[in-house]
């Protein structure tokens, strides 16, 4: 399984509408934690719980059929102050993806999902799939990422994915967590680690709020 744990700025530079990270307009330090593919009925009151207690909001991309399957769960997300994003409805790759079957699974997923945004699963989208998303009618802001910390790679532990986040995040990075059942043995030690360390060190943790709060002007 090949992955890059932190985006090279060349990718950023060749996919240049594509939201990688918020590049701070001061000196705050402000993270982005995102969490895709819940909601899931142990991963994500885990995760709600954990930013609770770390007084930290963060962006859920969810799956639209897990929307269907805990509603209670995605309603708890929005009433906790968090925001969420569209994943698409069957977690499909847009590399592998006729592009109108890929647009009207997008579509299905907005039935469950009331948002602009929108992360593509796996990060595998054409460009041509992301130019038709940002464009009318959908208007989303195709959401990327700077750091991931590689919860879903089953051959990493706990601590090398805490250690991911740690080397490589740091103000206004886009981080990558999965509240799924494949990524919660990794997740349940290494995001408290990552919450604690940033927090100790003067950090906040904020969602995508409304785009122009997040995104300097020309974005």
């Amino acid at each position: 399984m090949f992955y890059l744990v932190k985006t090279p700025w060349w990718l950023k530079k060749w996919y240049p509408g594509l939201i990688w990270d918020i590049p701070p307009a001061t000196d705050e330090k402000v993270l982005y934690l995102t969490f895709d593919d819940g909601p899931h009925p142990r991963a994500t009151p885990f995760v709600l719980d954990t930013l609770r207690t770390y007084g930290a909001k963060a962006t859920f991309f969810c799956i639209g059929k897990n929307v269907q399957e805990h509603p209670h769960l995605y309603r708890r997300i929005l009433e906790e102050g968090h925001r969420t994003g569209n994943h698409t409805q069957h977690h499909v790759n847009g590399w592998k993806t006729r592009d109108k079957a890929y647009l009207d699974d997008v579509r299905q997923a907005a039935r469950y999902i009331d948002s602009d945004l929108f992360r593509p699963p796996y990060g595998r989208i054409s460009a041509f799939q992301a130019s038709l998303l940002r464009k009318p009618p959908f208007e989303y802001k195709v959401i990327m990422w700077d750091v991931l910390s590689a919860d879903f790679d089953r051959k990493l532990s706990p601590e090398r994915c805490s250690r991911n986040v740690i080397r490589h995040a740091g103000p206004g990075s886009i981080v990558v967590w999965h509240d799924s059942e494949k990524a919660f043995p990794r997740l349940e030690a290494a995001l408290p680690v990552v919450l604690g360390h940033f927090q100790e060190r003067g950090y906040r943790f904020e969602s995508l709020g409304s785009w122009g709060d997040v995104l300097p002007a020309g974005k």
